[in-house]
């Protein structure tokens, strides 16, 4: 895996990960006044912060598992069980 590629497989693995991460820990706000530029649904706290930071430390776990299938001989279509035919 090159660097560039890694940086591409980084980044669409930490958007999946936000994503799975956001709702975690929400409650909407029963109360929202729209006057007052609330909803009702809209999160009381969002807590975007932690949640990037989550984001950001799982994406990273499961970026360096990728990283390892990918460098690993296990996965692999030029030696083993996956190898394309040499004929």
């Amino acid at each position: 895996m090159t660097w560039f590629t890694g940086i591409v497989v980084y980044l669409l693995v930490w958007w999946t990960v936000l994503f799975c991460v956001l709702p975690i820990g929400t409650r909407p706000d029963s109360e929202g006044d729209p006057a007052a530029g609330g909803w009702r649904g809209a999160p009381v706290a969002a807590n975007l912060g932690w949640k990037a930071l989550a984001t950001t430390v799982l994406a990273a776990v499961i970026w360096v598992g990728i990283w390892y299938m990918v460098q690993s001989e296990w996965l692999s279509f030029r030696t083993g069980i996956l190898a394309m035919p040499a004929d």
